[in-house]
């Protein structure tokens, strides 16, 4: 029904006769009128005040109040829906009547703005309703969507109107009701409507107006580009779906492809991991993860894990045309089979009688042709999986199209007349959403996007089945620990790889698989999810159940969660989905759920901080755009924090009133913890006030994220321009209120807080207090041990150490510590490092045994001594290197001053002279220990390398011409006395015979020290692989201070390799065998940079040109990488170790073009000529070798900021373990080594890491050392020295 305004005149005639019997002409009552017209404004909802409808008189007022009541009643009784069922064939939407009103001609002004005031109402009225049924599931949920794609399609069809007037109105509503109720954007009637609109030819009526055929396109390409915009801003995946649907319907419909149009229009429109120029601000598809599922579900073979610019159009087109390929196999087997009538299979069991009793032949069975295809395709992809349970490699190819060909006969059977049930395909779809899942490979689980993207955006009526399986299969990854949440800890990453070296625990075997890529998958995946989340969000309350199922799941106790560094960005997106997810409780459709979202925001807030409990780690991916999005990941969960909202009745059940149907009380009382003092939360334990309380916790968060985010960053851009003006700006008593709050949720929280900020004095006092107040309750924690195991508290016999008996096993490094002079060899601490040492395999400890040695200089309870032999007899390999270290610390004095920097020599000290004592005392201990087979192994080992040692002896008397002759005619006599002899240097190499003709002497103003190569073979390798190794036996030299140089490059090492740094490190094996007495591994294929010079004219740049090719050839750029890496590496050393003496001898290069240091004669506070420190750099770069690293010559080539990247990020991951260094290198200071003689070499080596420095200053800091080495005129000076004096090439 619509009323009629045609004919306004007789209108007006009849109903003033009415309303004014008495005048024939109506005219008078004017108060009659203004009470109309006041109605009529109320009507209206104010948008059109009384006083603009002066000229509409009282009968037209009573006309237009009766349209906008019949309007409002006819949106409000069934959504505005003509002709019953929205999802009827001939449904219509009621804005056809709304906008015929509209239509009339000769408006009056006022008149018109009431009509379009009733429009405005008729839609509010319907937003309304659809608003009022947010909430409803199953058909009703259905006859909402319908109902609203009805409308759409109308007002989208209504832009091609002629009158502008009703075409802005159409835009304006149809912008309105896309705001209002997003889920619209996904809907695929109302795509189709807006591209088929947009090339429809115009109406043949006005095809003579070229004006207004331009104006309506460039609206429709106006309202397309906005509409396709923002959706692809909020779920790029679904999308591009959509979009790829509609390009193979555009195939259906024999249109070989788009027209102009939609061509100029898409092909404008890309999205990719940089910045994106159709949007900005906080919108979804600025979620990295949310990026790279979009990569995947676009069919385009991008890596996932670099930058991409993706060109909707022109990837939508390809992966559309792959579709209908699959569709159109599919199709063509279809007919195929069809016309040849199937195939016949006898049926099976045993055959039927017939009614005469006799037996009734088999009877053929025909398969249908979903039959015959289900059973090929399961079985396809339940060998994918059997090859992934194999540990095998799966086909990326062949499962993608095996994936895409299944996915394309379930939607071709959901299409046909004869199977329309996906429930006669269940098993097919199980294991399209679950093989994905299975195989957890970032391959799969592109694939798996890309399917997943595909069956929901065909067939929307598959949402909730694709979601519930995909949720199920991602609960299982948490209960087999895969990816994200790979919680063992031989997964952690850098932490797992250093035990017990430099972190406590156990040492672990590394993983069968390697978790990085696993979580690479899981962060696909949630991108996926979250897509899913913004498209059903505000239209199925089934498909956010399943994911409410799915946050509830991930972040019960215990956590599952992975510590793997290279998670971060993963587990803060999932963060934020979880967030995301509780802001929902404004909606209509869950506020039922107010309660349980609220719990589930609780257990989100801990999980995140539960990502804090744990020290800071570095991971480097190399790959700088993931390492940037791994950043912004973090960044977008602060933002969100940082704007979060909080709703007062959101924590306040007072103001909720009935819950899921039950009376208030009841819902109060269900939620008492909220409103009761003093009470316990099943989160947050006992607390005094919630809101207090989560404000605190809200604070902490966010500032802990913007720091881990700050960290992130700095490693993304390690030669970023910033400056360090992200320091955070706190007062003392925030600190300690954060310390407080991080404790009560979790003591580790509180101590990772201190690593994280070490050089804050309110921060440290703080977690002191803290510590020392609930000792009782945290020991578990070895990091916990600094805050109570101090010096001042051994000296005032504190009552806290009586707690280390019950405490558990911290680092080596950090046992170390405690065994230094400072700790007083206190019996509870040394009875704790003791039970420490002992926890670990000897093999473990056995790296740190010159340490384990000095600590007898202080071991007045002989508890080293008695750790020492009990692992002695447990470890030969331990007692033999430990004999060695005895042997080379005997009769070496300590030198003058050493540590003290005195000038004069005193005589050895008490301390010392009962240590040289206690030496061979403790030897004959485990030698006497042995028994008779570990003697036996003993003394053939040492038997051994004594006579190749002792040739040395032999040498001196014999001319230097003969002395070669004289090598191999000694080594001719030694004999290889079993299987089990093993290099001093590396007891992982057995020696299986001497190559007689490699002894070399060496030069030596003392005695004769030589090179004589074995043949080795790995200890747990293949023993067919026999392999050379040279090694030097030096007489007359103190190789102590080479073994502690190399010590520090070792755990340098580690660090690097753990972090997964591409920086290279030699540390060859050095041993003391005796006094002045040592065995030196030769670098293999390499020589040094003197004996290059002898050989070859010109510097660094043209010896690798002749080595390795042409400057821009494979070998030569490997090589120069190679270098680089290596340039790096002991960059980072240097500027720790600070060695001197860098002239070209002491540099080799091996066969493949890498930088190893050899000789650390001169380190920490040492150098050559009296200590005059010539050599300023931190590490040597001179012109030579900057020709290689920088060609620019400048400082601005890629070469030359790779080689400065990856200095800072080695820095910045060696200062993560400064204290486990620090350790290693303080055992020492009683050594009597010279690098102890002068200054205070401790404090400098801890200044040099520059604890109170932030993470961009530091690196800010190490990019002025690389600066200032640079080609330095004291590098090139201190070559030329030596060149004069010694002769050694420059």
């Amino acid at each position: 029904m619509v009323v009629s305004s045609v004919k306004w005149l007789e209108d007006e005639l009849e109903l003033n006769a009415l309303h004014n019997p008495g005048s024939r002409r109506g005219s008078g009552n004017e108060k009659a009128a203004v009470t109309q017209r006041s109605a009529l404004a109320a009507a209206l909802g104010g948008r059109v005040e009384v006083s603009a409808m002066s000229t509409i008189s009282g009968v037209k007022a009573t006309y237009l109040l009766a349209v906008a009541f019949l309007e409002i009643i006819r949106f409000s009784s069934n959504g505005g829906i003509l002709n019953g069922n929205p999802n009827a064939t001939g449904s219509r939407s009621a804005f056809s009547c709304a906008f015929e009103y509209l239509r009339s001609p000769n408006l009056m002004p006022a008149v018109s703005q009431c009509l379009t005031a009733i429009v405005h109402r008729a839609f509010e009225t319907a937003i309304t309703w659809l608003e009022d049924r947010a909430s409803e599931t199953g058909p009703e949920a259905e006859i909402r969507e319908s109902t609203l794609s009805v409308h759409a399609c109308f007002l989208i069809k209504n832009l091609s109107q002629r009158d502008e007037h009703v075409r802005d109105i159409s835009i304006t509503l149809l912008t309105q009701l896309r705001e209002r109720l997003p889920q619209i954007l996904w809907n695929s009637s109302c795509l189709d409507a807006l591209l088929l609109s947009m090339h429809n030819d115009p109406p043949s009526a006005v095809v003579s107006d070229p004006a207004y055929i331009t104006s309506v396109r460039t609206l429709y390409q106006k309202v397309v580009r906005e509409w396709i915009v923002v959706s692809l801003s909020h779920a790029p995946c679904t999308s591009q779906g959509l979009l790829q649907e509609n390009l193979c319907k555009a195939n259906t419909w024999q249109r070989t492809q788009p027209t102009a149009d939609v061509v100029s229009l898409l092909s404008e429109i890309r999205i990719g991991t940089g910045k994106n120029d159709c949007w900005n601000g906080p919108k979804t598809a600025n979620i990295p993860a949310v990026m790279a599922a979009a990569a995947a579900a676009s069919g385009g073979n991008l890596k996932l894990m670099d930058g991409f610019n993706l060109e909707v159009l022109g990837t939508g087109m390809v992966s559309a045309t792959a579709k209908c390929n699959h569709a159109g196999e599919i199709a063509g087997m279809r007919r195929l089979y069809e016309s040849i009538g199937g195939l016949d299979q006898s049926t099976g069991g045993l055959n039927q009688d017939n009614p005469d009793g006799s037996a009734q032949p088999p009877q053929p069975k025909k398969e249908s042709f979903n039959e015959v295809l289900l059973s090929k395709f399961v079985k396809l992809l339940q060998k994918f999986v059997t090859v992934a349970e194999k540990g095998e490699e799966v086909d990326k190819s062949s499962f993608r199209e095996t994936c895409s060909q299944a996915t394309a006969l379930l939607l071709s059977n959901l299409d046909s007349d004869s199977k329309s049930n996906p429930e006669s395909f269940s098993q097919l779809l199980r294991l399209l959403c679950w093989c994905p899942a299975y195989i957890t490979t970032l391959d799969a689980v592109e694939t798996g996007v890309f399917i997943w993207t595909w069956l929901v955006s065909a067939a929307p009526q598959l949402g909730s089945v694709v979601l519930a399986e995909l949720v199920d299969a991602w609960l299982w990854t948490i209960d087999t620990k895969r990816g994200l949440f790979a919680s063992d800890i031989r997964c952690s990453g850098p932490s797992a790889k250093l035990r017990p070296q430099l972190v406590a625990g156990e040492p672990q075997l590394r993983p069968e698989k390697d978790p990085v890529e696993q979580i690479m998958a899981h962060r696909l995946w949630l991108g996926f999810f979250i897509d899913r989340f913004e498209v059903v969000r505000h239209d199925s309350v089934e498909q956010l159940l399943l994911l409410g199922r799915m946050l509830q799941g991930t972040t019960k106790l215990p956590w599952n969660f992975t510590r793997h560094p290279v998670a971060v960005g993963t587990f803060f997106t999932l963060m934020l989905f979880g967030l995301k997810f509780c802001s929902c409780h404004t909606q209509g459709n869950l506020q039922n759920f107010r309660s349980g979202l609220q719990l589930l925001e609780d257990r989100i807030y801990r999980a995140a901080l539960g990502w804090f409990a744990h020290q800071p780690e570095w991971y480097d991916s190399r790959n700088k755009y993931f390492a940037q999005s791994e950043a912004q990941s973090v960044l977008v969960f602060v933002h969100h924090l940082s704007n979060e909202r909080v709703d007062p009745t959101h924590h306040d059940p007072k103001a909720r009133g009935v819950e899921n149907g039950s009376s208030t009380n009841d819902s109060l009382r269900k939620n008492s913890y909220v409103l009761q003092k003093d009470h316990y939360h099943p989160i947050w334990g006992q607390m005094d006030n919630y809101a207090v309380g989560r404000e605190k916790r809200r604070q902490l968060l966010l500032m802990l994220c913007q720091h881990e985010a700050d960290r992130l960053e700095v490693w993304a851009h390690p030669v970023g321009s910033k400056e360090s003006s992200s320091r955070l700006k706190i007062s003392s008593d925030k600190w300690a209120e954060c310390a407080r709050t991080a404790f009560t949720v979790d003591p580790q929280i509180a101590l990772s807080l201190g690593a994280r900020f070490p050089a804050n004095s309110s921060l440290k006092t703080e977690i002191t207090q803290l510590v020392q107040a609930h000792i009782t309750e945290i020991r578990s924690i070895p990091e916990a041990l600094p805050y109570f195991i101090t010096p001042k508290a051994v000296d005032d016999n504190s009552t806290l150490l009586q707690q280390l008996p019950h405490w558990a096993a911290c680092s080596i490094t950090q046992a170390l510590e405690f065994l230094t002079p400072a700790y007083k060899g206190h019996p509870r601490v040394m009875a704790y490092v003791l039970r420490v040492l002992e926890s670990y395999p000897p093999d473990r400890v056995t790296f740190f045994m010159p340490q384990l040695v000095q600590a007898l200089r202080h071991d007045e309870g002989k508890l080293v001594e008695g750790y020492l032999l009990r692992a002695a007899q447990r470890s030969d390999i331990f007692a033999h290197i430990l004999i060695w270290h005895l042997q080379g610390e005997e009769a070496c004095v300590p030198e003058a001053g050493a540590g003290t920097g005195a000038k004069d020599a005193p005589l050895p000290s008490p301390t010392t002279v009962a240590f040289q004592a206690l030496l061979p005392v403790v030897r004959e201990k485990i030698i006497d220990g042995f028994s008779p087979k570990a003697r036996a192994i003993f003394q053939r080992e040492f038997d051994f390398f004594d006579k190749v040692t002792s040739i040395s002896g032999v040498l001196f008397p014999i001319p230097k011409e003969d002395r070669r002759a004289g090598i191999r005619k000694e080594l001719e006599k030694i004999q290889v006395d079993g299987d089990d002899l093993y290099l001093p240097t590396a007891p992982g190499k057995l020696v299986r015979g001497i190559q007689v003709d490699s002894g070399i002497p060496l030069q030596s103003a003392a005695k004769v020290p030589i090179m004589i190569t074995f043949n080795v073979i790995e200890r747990d390798g293949d023993h067919n692989d026999i392999k050379p190794q040279a090694c030097i036996f030096k007489v007359g030299d103190d190789c102590r201070q080479d073994v502690l140089a190399l010590q520090v490059i070792s755990l340098l090492k580690d660090i690097f390799e753990a972090v997964d740094l591409s920086l290279y490190l030699f540390p060859y094996g050095v041993l003391p065998t005796g006094p002045e007495r040592g065995i030196i591994e030769v670098v293999p294929n390499s020589r040094s940079r003197s004996q290059m010079g002898e050989t070859t004219d010109g510097g660094l740049y043209e010896i690798f040109q002749q080595d390795f090719g042409p400057v821009g050839s494979p070998s030569f750029e490997t090589a120069r990488e190679n270098f680089l890496i290596s340039s790096a590496g002991y960059a980072v050393a240097s500027l720790l170790l600070q060695p001197k003496d860098r002239h070209n001898g002491n540099l080799l290069f091996d066969s493949v073009g890498r930088l190893v240091h050899i000789d650390f004669g001169f380190i920490l506070e040492t150098s050559p000529g009296g200590n005059m420190r010539f050599e300023s750099a931190h590490f040597k770069l001179s012109h030579e070798m900057t020709q290689l690293l920088d060609p620019s010559g400048v400082m601005k080539s890629d070469t030359w900021y790779q080689f400065v990247s990856l200095c800072v990020k080695g820095y910045l991951a060696a200062r993560r373990y400064m204290d486990g260094i620090l350790s290693t290198v303080a055992m020492m200071l009683d050594s009597g080594l010279p690098c102890f003689s002068r200054g205070d070499p401790i404090g400098n080596l801890r200044k040099r890491f520059h604890p109170e420095m932030s993470d961009r200053e530091a690196a800010n800091f190490m990019i002025r050392i690389c600066t200032d080495a640079y080609n330095k005129w004291t590098t090139a000076g201190y070559d030329l020295i030596q060149y004069l004096q010694q002769g050694i090439e420059k």
